[in-house]
């Protein structure tokens, strides 16, 4: 299956029920590399995403650094801090990005959370198709990376290319 044909598949699923999202963000709160971690880029999630916003706002609350990424170009992205949902409005994909101030310290960051379309157990990243994220993640070779999918965006195999980016872990 191309990468194409796995995205259109994936895009059938239905989007994660509030439940389904709660029981994820937990998973990943209670992982040793995201609890030990101060410095954390996450993202604010699409609909067919698990939703991040509430642990976001604990994260915040616990005094951890957030770093939110916002698209700036065709190509590339940039990471703002995360203080609270006032921070937060309608960006590119229609997607709430932040307007916090701009984080350009990456050795700093300790765990990037990366959304996907679908993930594989080896670690391997369906997103979709632009790349913001595998060339973000070569900028930051030292942070733990954690995909985070619902368990049905789990998949056999995901197609990859030379520069796709491996996950530490993938959590759903």
């Amino acid at each position: 299956m191309t990468k194409e044909e796995l995205r259109r598949s994936i895009k059938q699923l239905p989007t994660p029920t509030p439940e389904e999202s709660a029981a994820t963000m937990q998973r990943l709160y209670c992982h040793p590399h995201f609890m030990a971690a101060q410095t954390i880029m996450l993202f604010n999630a699409l609909p067919d995403e698990p939703a991040t916003l509430p642990l976001l706002d604990a994260l915040c609350a616990e005094g951890r650094t957030i770093l939110l990424p916002r698209v700036t170009s065709d190509t590339d992205m940039e990471l703002r801090r995360y203080t609270g949902t006032k921070d937060l409005k309608r960006g590119a994909f229609g997607i709430m990005e932040p307007t916090g101030a701009l984080f350009t310290d990456y050795e700093k960051i300790e765990v990037v959370i990366v959304p996907g379309m679908a993930f594989d157990a080896a670690g391997h990243r369906l997103g979709r198709g632009k790349g913001y994220y595998d060339r973000f993640l070569s900028l930051v070779p030292e942070a733990y990376k954690i995909g985070v999918c619902l368990p049905s965006h789990l998949v056999n195999h995901v197609p990859t290319d030379d520069h796709d980016v491996v996950m530490d872990t993938v959590i759903t």
